[in-house]
C-alpha cells in the first residue's frame, strides 16, 4: 500500500453514504471510538470502512511509522534539513529519561526547570518584588508564532486554574494600537515583562519589546527597572543583555524544541506563573501520558495514529482540501488559531525529505471558531456548498460555568451539528416536510431546492471529561502526534518552516525603502504601496 494507490481505494467510498455505514455496522460506535488519557474519540462518522482501515494502517506500516517515532522519541536528527532532533516531549518526561536521552546535557534542562519553578514561586509568593516594592500583578508575554499561540490556548483554556493572583497579558501583533490599548491598563510599578525569541532578533518581537521598555522607562522612577522587573527566554543571552535583560534573568531554549512545540520549555513561564507549578507539571503529565499511549498502543487504539490517517484519508483519497475545529467551549476559542500554526507551519510542504516534487497534496487548510459562533458564521458553507469540509469536533461533558442549561444546550448543539453534517436533508425530505406543514404546493416547489443540505461530511468527536491541566496537555499533544504521523506518511520534513523566510527578507528590504534605499528591485506594485503610504506618512 502507498499513497498513488488512495484514489483507486477511495472509488466506493465516493460514492455512498456515511449513514448507510452504519445500517450496515450496528456495532460501529463500539468499532469507531477509542479513550485514553481522559478524552474520547468518537470517528464513527467518519466515510471509511474496516477494509479502508486496514490499508492505511499498511500504508503507516509501508512508511516506517514505528521506526519514525522510536527515532523522534530517541533523539535521532529527524529534522534533516536543520540537521536537529526533535525532542520537545522529553520536557515532559521524568528527570530518569532526560538523562537517557539526553545524557549529560539534562543536567541543563533540569537546572531550567528548577529555575523556573523558582521563579514562579519568588513571584507568586512576594519574595520576588517590582523596583518598587511591590508585588506582581500582572505580567506582559511578549513572542510570536510558537513564542504565542501555546501560551494564548492554554490561558484561556486554564482560567478556572489560574490560582497565583497574578494576570498575563500577550503581546504578540506588531500593531502600535494594539500594544498601547494593552499597556494603557497596566501600572509599570507591578508589571512584569517576559520576551520570549529563541533568536532575539525576531522583528516583531523586537519592535514590541522596544516599545514596552520606553513605556516602562518613562513610567518608572527607576532607571534599572528592566533589570529588576524583565525576563527573556533565549539562545542569544549576548543579544538579550545588551537589550537589558540580567543574564540571570535568561533562560535558555534549545535547537531541538521547534517554537510551535515550545510550551512545554520554559517559554511557558507566562502561563506557569499564572497557573502554579502544580498545574503547569500536571499540563506536562498529561502530555506525557499521551506521548506513552502514542509509542506502545497498537495503531488500531492509537488516537493520535488514527486521527492522522482518517486526516489522510480525507485529504488524499477523498480530496477535502480543508479540516475544520470547532471547539464547543469557550475556554477552547484560541484552540483553532493554534492548531492552524501547528499544523500548516508543519506540514504545509511540496517536496519531500529528500527534495523531491511530491505527487500528493500534503496539510490541510485549518480555520474554525468557537461553537455556537461559528453556526451562525461559515457553517453555511458547510452545509450548502459543494465543498466538503472534515470537522474535528471538541467539547467538553463538564462544563466550568455556573449555567448548566447553557451547557447542555451547548452541548445539544455541538452533537447536533455532527449529525447534520453528515445526514444533511434531501429535496425529497424538504419537500415531505414543508407538506406536512400545510404549505401549498408552487411555495414548496419554489422554496424547496434552498433548504436541501448536501450532509456526507464526515467528522471526528472529541470529548474531554472536563477542562483540567492534564487534559489539555493530552489534547495539544494529541494534535502535535497526529501532526507527526501524517508527516512521516507525506515524506516531508514537519520541523522546519523555510516558507516564513522570504516575507521576512522582503520585509526587511520594504522597510529599508521606506526609509529612502534601494527600491528598484520591488515589483511596480510594492512601490506605488510604499510611495503611497511614505506620502500618508509625510502630509
Amino acid at each position: 500500500m502507498d499513497m498513488s494507490s488512495l484514489s483507486q481505494l477511495s472509488k466506493a467510498a465516493k460514492s455512498r453514504s456515511i449513514t448507510s455505514l452504519f445500517s450496515a455496522d450496528v456495532d460501529r460506535v463500539d468499532n469507531y471510538s477509542t479513550s485514553k488519557v481522559g478524552l474520547y474519540l468518537d470517528f464513527s462518522k467518519q466515510n471509511i470502512t474496516n477494509e479502508e482501515l486496514s490499508q492505511l494502517f499498511e500504508l503507516a506500516n509501508t512508511s516506517k511509522l514505528t521506526d519514525k517515532i522510536k527515532a523522534q522519541f530517541s533523539g535521532e536528527m529527524i529534522n534533516n534539513t536543520e540537521k536537529r532532533a526533535v525532542l520537545h516531549t522529553v520536557l515532559r518526561c521524568p528527570n530518569e529519561i532526560k538523562r537517557k536521552i539526553l545524557g549529560t546535557h539534562a543536567d541543563e534542562v533540569i537546572a531550567t526547570e528548577q529555575h523556573m519553578a523558582e521563579i514562579v514561586d519568588d513571584i507568586s509568593s512576594g519574595a520576588l518584588l517590582s523596583a518598587s516594592g511591590e508585588k506582581f500583578t500582572d505580567i506582559i508575554a511578549i513572542g510570536i508564532g510558537g513564542s504565542y499561540y501555546g501560551i494564548k490556548v492554554a490561558l484561556s483554556a486554564l482560567k478556572p486554574f489560574h490560582t497565583t493572583g497574578l494576570n498575563a497579558h500577550v503581546i504578540a501583533n506588531v500593531d502600535g494600537a494594539a500594544i498601547e490599548d494593552k499597556l494603557a491598563k497596566l501600572n509599570t510599578a507591578t508589571t512584569l515583562v517576559i520576551v520570549i525569541s529563541k533568536t532575539f532578533t525576531t522583528q516583531e518581537t523586537l519592535l514590541n519589546a522596544l516599545a514596552v521598555k520606553n513605556w516602562m522607562l518613562k513610567h518608572s522612577e527607576d532607571p534599572c527597572v528592566i533589570e529588576k522587573q524583565w525576563f527573556a527566554v533565549s539562545t542569544n543571552i549576548v543579544k538579550a543583555t545588551e537589550f537589558g535583560v540580567l543574564e540571570k534573568n535568561i533562560l535558555p531554549m534549545w535547537d531541538w524544541v521547534g517554537g510551535r512545540f515550545s510550551l512545554w520549555s520554559a517559554v511557558g513561564l507566562p502561563l506557569a506563573l499564572v497557573i502554579g507549578n502544580e498545574n503547569f507539571n500536571k499540563l506536562k503529565q498529561g502530555a506525557y501520558e499521551m506521548d506513552q499511549h502514542f509509542q506502545n498502543t497498537p495503531f488500531e487504539q492509537n488516537m493520535p495514529v488514527l486521527m492522522a490517517l482518517l486526516g489522510i484519508w480525507n485529504r488524499n483519497a477523498l480530496q477535502y482540501s480543508s479540516l475544520a475545529i470547532l471547539p464547543y467551549d469557550h475556554s477552547l476559542r484560541a484552540l483553532p488559531g493554534y492548531l492552524q500554526q501547528t499544523d500548516m507551519e508543519s506540514n504545509g510542504k511540496s517536496v519531500s525529505n529528500s527534495g523531491e516534487k511530491l505527487a500528493w497534496k500534503t496539510a490541510p487548510t485549518v480555520f474554525g471558531q468557537e461553537g455556537t459562533n461559528g453556526q451562525h458564521a461559515f457553517m453555511q458553507l458547510m452545509h450548502q456548498s459543494d465543498d466538503i469540509i472534515p470537522t474535528d469536533f471538541i467539547v467538553c461533558l463538564k462544563g466550568s460555568s455556573d449555567l448548566p442549561s447553557h451547557h447542555q444546550v451547548l452541548i445539544a448543539n455541538c452533537f447536533a451539528q455532527s449529525e447534520a453534517l453528515m445526514r444533511g436533508k434531501t429535496l425529497a425530505e424538504v419537500e415531505d416536510e414543508l407538506a406536512a406543514a400545510g404549505v401549498m404546493s408552487d411555495v414548496i416547489s419554489r422554496l424547496a431546492p434552498h433548504k436541501t443540505m448536501k450532509g456526507n461530511t464526515p467528522s471526528n468527536t472529541l470529548l474531554l471529561d472536563e477542562m483540567s491541566p492534564e487534559n489539555l496537555g493530552a489534547l495539544l499533544a494529541l494534535y502535535e502526534h497526529k501532526i507527526f504521523v501524517q508527516g512521516v506518511i507525506w515524506q516531508i520534513n514537519s520541523f522546519d518552516q523555510w516558507g516564513v523566510e522570504l516575507g521576512k527578507q522582503l520585509g526587511n528590504s520594504i522597510l529599508s525603502a521606506m526609509n529612502g534605499g534601494e527600491a528598484s528591485m520591488l515589483s511596480a506594485s510594492s512601490q506605488n504601496l510604499i510611495k503611497r503610504f511614505n506620502h500618508s506618512v509625510n502630509k
